[in-house]
């Protein structure tokens, strides 16, 4: 696929979720989909409240977030999805947007901590993991049973601005297209 087809592709996805950003649209319209893919939330509600302590023992909540954009990826060691999609979010998440007060956190799903340090180290991921301890934040956010690999971009006003399911590459670079936007409106 070209850059031209592929620009071409994600421009339904973009063009949606600049029309939900800007009052053009409704609710959940970012994608077009059959099903909710196991959440309970979605595009335009508010974040569920919540308080995470990372592995360096910093504490994060909706409040000590308020003001800023962040992404919550929700991940586990068992996961080989996670483990793939990580080192991604690292290069095009963490590493372009930290600097500009974009955050991301990485939310293992009911983990002690050694086992995240352990994913950690062999995902080789700087930006901050916490632990989500009987997943109450993933309960929060998740129907029962659903499956962990997940991102939760939120925006500015404590809002969801777009969700993830899975790996894949167009969800992935919309996705990231979303954070420039939600970055850029910030400033």
């Amino acid at each position: 696929m070209t850059t031209s087809t592929r620009n071409m592709a994600f421009r339904p996805a973009i063009m949606l979720f600049l029309g939900a950003l800007l009052g053009g649209g409704g609710q959940g319209e970012i994608f077009a989909q059959d099903d909710n893919r196991g959440y309970k939330v979605q595009v335009g509600d508010a974040v569920p409240d919540f308080s995470l302590t990372d592995l360096d023992g910093k504490t994060w909540s909706k409040e000590s977030l308020m003001g800023s954009v962040y992404v919550l990826q929700f991940t586990a060691s068992w996961c080989s999805v996670c483990r793939k999609e990580m080192p991604h979010l690292e290069k095009r998440v963490w590493q372009v947007f930290q600097d500009e007060g974009v955050m991301l956190l990485g939310v293992d799903l009911d983990e002690p901590a050694e086992k995240v340090q352990g994913l950690v180290e062999a995902t080789g991921v700087t930006y901050p993991v916490c632990l989500d301890p009987g997943g109450a934040l993933f309960s929060a956010v998740t129907l029962p049973k659903a499956g962990v690999t997940r991102n939760v971009v939120v925006d500015q006003e404590g809002r969801i601005a777009f969700l993830t399911r899975l790996f894949n590459e167009e969800e992935f670079e919309s996705m990231i297209a979303a954070i420039e936007t939600l970055n850029t409106s910030s400033k």
